[in-house]
This record gives structure tokens, sequence and C-alpha cells, in this order.
């Protein structure tokens, strides 16, 4: 009776692990450009994001998440590049994926439409750790060894914002949909459409809504989220996800402008925290999921002398 309630449990926490090839993170809204090249630069600003996710804490090797990005505009031009690493452990499982990105901005009066693809790459191993009620021995359809495939990766998004605003998006990854052979795994496109919007209460009260739905062509889940920022500086809010979580989140961020002479720098720097209680029927057994993310933007903005010409009247 215990081996097969162990056994249900792990089978739920491998399902939606393997439903989810594309690392899912609560504060999504503060990482687009990981699953839609077309959100790379389009807030004018450089950025440079790092989150980190323990989810299910309180499973033996529960799934750890890291991700880094980098995104911005190339110049003066109408162009956005990205750059998005990621890893993350599930038991036995490690997967690796890396993907450069970027776009063209079509400025529309004070919106920007952008679209753009994305290029890399996605490894997947397989450890040799299993888990099993039978001894791997005793077993041949459990393998002993460490096994790993690769395949290449294409991703396209389209977005149309007014940054600060509003935003809306379209995008869809793992496009070639390859076969990880050696594994027996095929990789599954995922189809993601997202929104938001700002709402102004007060001159210093924001509320911010957020919205992504997300598919793999067989299911499809709905992220909501709304928060509240008071005074450009801290924020605090919740997601629900379908049938999943419902998440409370804060956040603390704060903007100065630097540099010297004929060249301003405006930066600005993001802390966000979020906890998962978990609403699913893992939630007996799992103390929920927590997440992290720093984020920091800057742009250089030059601003060169004018020639004077003296009239020599007034020499």
């Amino acid at each position: 009776m215990k081996q097969g309630l162990i056994l249900a449990v792990l089978l739920v926490v491998f399902v939606s692990a393997r439903a989810q090839q594309d690392p899912q993170f609560t504060q999504w809204m503060f990482d687009q450009v990981s699953f839609n090249p077309g959100a790379a630069g389009i807030n004018g600003m450089h950025c440079v994001s790092m989150f980190y996710r323990d989810q299910w804490d309180g499973f033996d090797r529960d799934p750890k998440t890291g991700l880094f990005n980098y995104q911005g505009r190339v110049g003066s031009m109408p162009i956005g590049v990205g750059l998005s690493l990621f890893r993350e452990s599930l038991g036995q499982e490690r997967n690796t994926m890396f993907k450069v990105s970027g776009n063209y901005q079509l400025p529309i009066g004070s919106n920007v439409l952008s679209a753009g693809l994305s290029l890399g790459g996605y490894q997947k191993l397989l450890g040799n750790q299993w888990i099993a009620i039978d001894p791997v021995s005793q077993d041949n359809a459990i393998n002993d060894d460490e096994r790993s495939a690769t395949s290449f990766d294409l991703g396209l998004g389209v977005m149309f914002a007014n940054p600060g605003k509003y935003y809306a998006g379209l995008s869809a990854t793992h496009l070639t949909g390859q076969d990880l052979k050696d594994l027996n795994i095929k990789m599954t496109q995922h189809i993601y459409i997202m929104g938001g919007y700002n709402f102004d209460l007060t001159s210093s009260l924001k509320l911010r809504s957020n919205l992504l739905a997300k598919s793999d062509l067989n299911v499809m889940t709905f992220d909501l989220n709304a928060n509240v920022l008071w005074n450009d500086m801290v924020w605090a809010g919740v997601s629900y996800r379908l049938q999943d979580a419902i998440a409370p989140m804060a956040g603390f961020q704060m903007s100065w402008v630097g540099g010297s002479g004929y060249s301003k720098i405006p930066q600005k720097v993001m802390l966000g925290y979020s906890y998962d209680a978990t609403t699913s029927e893992i939630r007996t057994y799992s103390a929920g999921s927590h997440e992290i993310f720093v984020t920091y933007c800057f742009n250089i903005i030059s601003n060169p002398p004018q020639n004077r010409h003296a009239n020599p009247r007034f020499l």
C-alpha cells in the first residue's frame, strides 16, 4: 500500500514535469524573453536577469531550475537581441537549454510592434540514480547507465507593447519537434499567449494585471496575476495557476541615473520573491515552491557637445 502511494505521487511529479519542457516560473512577467523572442529589448534597456526556482519542496530530488537572461537593443537600431540559459534538475533527469534571440521592432506611434525568432539547443540527460521498487539489476527495462541526447531548437514570437502601459504577445517554442532518439523522447511544441495592462489608481499607486495562456497542443493552462506597485518602488500581489497553485509575491525596485559629462546612464534594479501554495493532489506531500529573481537594467544616453560659432562682432 505504501509503495503504491509513493509510486502514484512520483507518477504525478513525473507527468507534470515532462509536460513542462520549458521552464516554469511564477514571476514569468519579469521573464518574457526566454519564451518570446519578440520581447527582447522592447523596453529600450539592456537587462540581465537571474531566476532560481525550488519546485515542490519536500520531495526527494524535487525540481530545481536556474535561468539566466540577457536582453537589449542594438544601439539606435530597431533591433533587439537576447540570450537565455537554463538548467533544470529533476531526480535523475538534467535538462539544459540555451537560445539566442533576435527581433525587428517597428514603432507605431507610442507603441512598438516586434517580431523575432530564437535559435538554440536542448540537451536532456538521464542518470542512473533511479527510484525503483524492483532492483535495477532485476529489471532489464531500467537502464543502469547514464544517457543523454541533444536537439536543435527553434522559436518564434511577436509582441505589441507600449512599455510601462500594456503589452500583448504570441509565441511558440520547440517548433522543430525533434526526437531525442537515444532517449525515445520527442520535443513538444509549446504555444504562449500573453497580455497585461497597468492601471493608474493614484499618482503613486499602480495596479498591474498579467495573463499567460500556454499549451502543448494537448492541454492548456492559465496563469493569472495582479499586483500593486507603490511609488515605483515596492510591489505585492498574487498569481493563480489553474489547478496547480496560488502564489503570493512581493518585490522591490529602484531606479536612478548615473554617468557624467555628456553621457547619462539610467539604471534600474529589481528583486522579487514568490511562494507557490500547491492546490493540486500533491499538496499533502509538497511544502510548496519557492522562487526568487534579480534583474539589473541600464541604458547609455549620449549627448555630444554642440558646436558653437562665435560672432567676431562680440569678440
